[in-house]
C-alpha cells in the first residue's frame, strides 16, 4: 500500500511556490511513459522547455525521488507533480519493468529515513514556511478576476495591433530594400551580401519580425557555400521568396487558416508548446519514428538551433516525415542535441498548423529512444518520386526552404570535383553539398544507395544511407 499522501507531499515540498508550480504540471498530456513497478516504484518523463523530457522517478514507501531537471529545489516541481498525480489518480500508470535509468537510480540511491506520519521527520517546534496544498487551488481561482482579465485582454489586443502595424512597416522597408538590390544588380549583391543583409535584418528585428530577420542573417552563409557562377541565381530565388512572404503578409486575411498560421510563424510569431498540446484540432500522428538527420546551427540572435528529422516507419495515415526544432542559448556552452541519428522511438507527434505538416513536437512517448541498426523497410520509390514530392510540397507552401527526400535504387557519381545523387532509371542527378565530398566518396564503390536526404532546391544534403555493405552516415 502506498505511503504517499497529500499531507506528506505538503510536508516535503520546499515552499508554497513549488506546490503551485507542481499543480500546473499535473497534465497527463505533458507526461509520457508513466509506469509503476513492485515495491512502490513510479516513473515517467515530463516534457519541459528543452528538446529532451525530464526523467522523474519516485519511491512511494519512503518518498524518495530523482529528477534530471536543473532545479535547485528538492524535491523539484516535477517530482512533486508525479507524486501528486499518483495520489489523486490524475493519470494512468502502466505496470512495467523499470528501464535502465530507473535501475541505475535504485543502485545508487540511499533510501530516505522513514518516519511516522505524525512527525514527517521534522521538528514541529522548528519554524517552517507556510505550505498548503488546498491553498494552491484557491490561489489559482483567485487569479481569475473578471475586471483584471478584461484589462489584460485589452492590453493583449493593443499589443497585437501595435505589432501588426510594426511588422507591416518592416515589410515596406523590406520591399524598398529588395528594390535597391535589384537596382544595384543581383551579381553585386551575390558577391558581397553580408553587410546589406545585416542592415535589413536589424530593421526587421526592430519591426518584431524576428523570423524573417533570421532568414536574412542566414542568407550570406548559404550563398558563400555555392560556386560563384551559381550565386546570382540562388540570390534571385531567395530574394523572391522574401518578396513572396511580404506580399502574403499583406494578403493574410485572404489565406487559408493553415497557410496563414504558417506565414505568421515564418515571420516571427511563436506558438507555445502548451498551446499546441491544448489545441484539439492539431494533427496528431502515432507511430514508430526513425531519426535520420540531426543538424546544429548557431544563429545571429545568440541561440543555437537543433533540428531533428524523422521518418515514420510504421504504416498508416498521416505525415511520413517530421522535424523537431529546438533552441538553446549559446551561453549554455556545450549543449548538444539529445537525439542521435539512427535512433528509433515510439511516439505521438503533434504538428504545428500548416498546409504542409512537417514541424512537430513530441506529445507522448512510450519508453525512451533506442539505437537501432536494423535494416529500414523503405517504400519502393526512387528519386523521381522524391522529386515529385518536393514539387507538391512547394505548391502547398511556396516559401518552403528544405524538404526531406526518401529514395531507393540511387547511385552516387562524380563529375570533376562535384558529386551527384543519381537515379538509375532517369536522368535526374542532384548535386551534393560540396562540404560532404569526402564523406560521400565511399558511396562511389557501392551499386545502390537507399536512404534519406534534405533538398533545398539547389543542393542535396545526404543524411542516412543503406547499402549492401551496411549503413552510411550512422554515428
Amino acid at each position: 500500500m502506498t505511503e504517499l499522501s497529500l499531507q506528506k507531499i505538503e510536508a516535503i515540498a520546499p515552499d508554497q511556490a513549488s506546490l503551485q508550480a507542481a499543480r500546473k504540471l499535473m497534465k497527463p498530456g505533458i507526461w509520457s511513459g508513466l509506469s509503476t513497478a513492485s515495491a512502490g516504484l513510479v516513473w515517467g518523463e515530463c516534457q519541459g522547455s528543452g528538446a529532451a523530457p525530464y526523467r522523474v522517478v519516485i519511491s512511494e514507501p519512503d518518498s524518495g525521488y530523482k529528477c534530471t531537471c536543473p532545479s535547485r529545489k528538492f524535491p523539484c516541481k516535477h517530482s512533486l507533480a508525479l507524486m501528486w498525480m499518483r495520489v489523486e489518480g490524475k493519470a494512468a500508470f502502466a505496470d512495467a519493468a523499470p528501464p535502465a535509468w530507473v535501475q541505475d537510480w535504485l543502485r545508487r540511491r540511499r533510501p530516505a529515513a522513514k518516519s511516522d506520519a505524525g512527525d514527517e521527520a521534522a521538528d514541529e517546534s522548528a519554524p517552517r514556511p507556510a505550505k498548503n496544498i488546498a491553498l494552491t487551488a484557491s490561489e489559482e481561482a483567485a487569479t481569475v478576476d473578471p475586471i483584471s482579465e478584461a484589462r489584460a485582454a485589452a492590453a493583449r489586443e493593443r499589443s497585437r495591433l501595435e505589432r501588426e502595424s510594426s511588422v507591416t512597416a518592416g515589410m515596406d522597408d523590406l520591399d524598398q530594400w529588395l528594390a535597391d538590390q535589384i537596382d544595384m544588380g543581383i551579381a553585386a549583391f551575390a558577391a558581397n551580401p553580408g553587410k546589406a543583409c545585416r542592415l535589413i535584418a536589424q530593421r526587421l528585428v526592430d519591426a518584431k519580425a524576428g523570423g524573417l530577420a533570421n532568414r536574412l542573417d542566414e542568407l550570406p552563409g548559404y550563398l558563400y557555400t555555392l560556386p560563384d557562377a551559381m550565386r546570382p541565381v540562388a540570390a534571385i530565388k531567395e530574394l523572391g521568396q522574401l518578396h513572396l512572404l511580404a506580399e502574403a503578409w499583406r494578403r493574410q486575411d485572404s489565406l487559408d487558416p493553415e497557410l496563414r498560421a504558417d506565414l505568421r510563424r515564418e515571420i516571427g510569431w511563436s506558438l507555445t508548446r502548451e498551446a499546441l498540446l491544448d489545441d484539439r484540432s492539431a494533427l496528431r500522428t502515432t507511430g514508430t519514428w526513425r531519426i535520420f538527420a540531426t543538424i546544429e546551427e548557431a544563429q545571429q540572435d545568440r541561440l543555437r538551433r537543433f533540428e531533428t528529422w524523422m521518418w515514420r516507419e510504421s504504416p498508416g495515415d498521416g505525415p511520413r516525415f517530421a522535424v523537431l526544432i529546438d533552441f538553446v542559448p549559446l551561453a549554455a556552452g556545450g549543449a548538444r542535441n539529445p537525439w542521435l541519428k539512427g535512433e528509433r522511438l515510439e511516439a505521438t507527434l503533434v504538428f504545428y498548423p500548416s498546409p504542409l505538416a512537417l514541424r512537430a513536437i513530441i506529445g507522448n512517448m512510450e519508453g525512451s529512444a533506442q539505437a537501432c541498426h536494423q535494416e529500414m523497410q523503405l517504400p519502393d520509390s526512387g528519386l523521381e518520386a522524391a522529386w515529385a514530392s518536393w514539387e507538391s510540397a512547394l505548391a502547398l507552401k511556396p516559401w518552403l526552404r528544405v524538404w526531406p527526400l526518401q529514395f531507393r535504387g540511387t547511385q552516387v557519381r562524380r563529375s570533376g570535383q562535384q558529386y551527384y545523387l543519381c537515379s538509375t532509371q532517369t536522368a535526374i542527378a542532384l548535386p551534393i553539398l560540396r562540404p560532404q565530398a569526402e564523406m560521400v566518396a565511399p558511396l562511389l564503390c557501392v551499386e545502390r544507395v537507399d536512404g534519406f536526404a534534405l533538398w533545398d532546391g539547389s543542393w542535396i544534403r545526404m543524411c542516412l544511407g543503406q547499402t549492401q555493405l551496411g549503413f552510411w552516415g550512422m554515428p
